[in-house]
């Protein structure tokens, strides 16, 4: 139940953020903005304030805001035509449309600014255990050597060391390690596996044959690469989703992978019992995600809209409204049938635990 409320929440402020993006860019611009809406369904709260009503609906997947003169169709007063968002110039509507994508990628960075200002755990790069008759063990790798340095390249983290050793298979590395307070100098060779990365794909890598030691410290950033931290961070995670989603349609990545609000759950629930920062950290991924996402150039998406505005300004005149009508019907039926996918992909993995 608990994982179920954080999950709530944080897609409560997920979307909250990303038509806060739409909302603010349409007052900015002169877009008259008629209902603001967090959630979908009946509404649970509301209130209007001048021309804009703010409501709580009671299906938190989504949300929307609702300018004025949205619809070309529309008929708008001569009066309020000035404030109508269909008869705004072009580059108005791309950016009223784009800023609530572009504020959940906002979000991510502003989070894990903050996440890297208070402070994350770093696994040091420690040594606890040597495999015997691995390469570590024939390099004169010991337990409790602190490694200082790669090949001239600073060591701050085991994931530092990880990702050097890993990239260099079969070539000779000189590794510097802090050994009851001295400095020596070793030179390790990492053998050749078969290993698979993130996407399960087969690849060969490095390996010596040592564990963490398992201490952690805390590493926080002054403000400046914080904010660096936080762009790199939002920067990587952007690629890896879209390559991800590259790999599910290449079918590298089976599409059972793919996940939906029950996965999301399950996950908040995860991350509540590993921490705060963990939490803010999955609040962030989740946010990039989602801005990723509306970008695709689907029908009834932000990116739909960004690609009839593409053709429009190609056309150098609007879609006709039975092309656009006919497309969000496709759009309609490919969300639906990603969402019936990902419900299933959900219920598959609870059913398989219990068994």
């Amino acid at each position: 139940m608990g994982g179920l409320l954080v999950a709530i929440l944080l897609l409560g402020v997920l979307i909250f953020v990303h038509e806060l993006g739409h909302f603010l860019a349409a007052r900015m611009l002169g877009v008259g903005v008629e209902r603001f809406s967090v959630g979908f369904g009946p509404t649970i709260w509301g209130v209007k304030r001048g021309e804009t009503e703010y409501v709580l609906a009671l299906i938190p997947l989504g949300g929307y805001v609702k300018l004025m003169g949205e619809d070309p169709e529309e008929e708008v007063d001569e009066g309020l035509r000035e404030r109508s968002f269909s008869h705004k110039p072009l580059w108005v509507r791309v950016a009223v449309v784009a800023t609530g994508p572009l504020f959940n990628l906002l979000l991510a960075v502003v989070v894990m600014t903050g996440v890297y200002l208070v402070g994350v755990p770093v696994l040091e790069p420690v040594v606890g255990q040597v495999v015997a008759g691995s390469p570590a063990e024939r390099g004169g790798l010991k337990p409790g050597d602190f490694i200082v340095s790669i090949d001239g390249k600073k060591i701050e983290s085991w994931s530092d060391l990880a990702v050097v050793v890993q990239k260099n298979p079969g070539r000779p590395l000189k590794v510097v390690v802090k050994r009851k307070g001295r400095l020596v100098t070793l030179t390790v060779v990492p053998e050749k596996v078969e290993a698979r990365n993130i996407f399960g794909e087969k690849k060969v890598v490095g390996k010596v044959g040592i564990v963490a030691a398992g201490t952690y410290r805390i590493q926080r950033a002054k403000p400046f690469m914080a904010l660096i931290r936080g762009v790199e961070y939002t920067v990587n995670m952007i690629y890896l989703t879209l390559v991800g989603i590259v790999k599910i349609l290449e079918r590298v990545v089976p599409a059972k992978s793919v996940g939906g609000p029950i996965l999301i759950v399950q996950m908040a629930s995860k991350q509540v019992k590993s921490g705060f920062i963990s939490l803010l950290t999955f609040m962030a991924f989740i946010s990039i995600n989602l801005g990723i996402i509306n970008l695709f150039p689907i029908p009834i998406l932000d990116g739909g809209h960004l690609l009839f505005f593409t053709i429009e300004g190609i056309r150098g005149k609007p879609v006709s409204t039975r092309t656009r009508e006919m497309a969000q019907q496709v759009g309609l039926a490919i969300i639906i049938a990603i969402m019936v996918l990902a419900f299933y992909n959900d219920i598959s993995r609870i059913i398989g635990r219990g068994k």
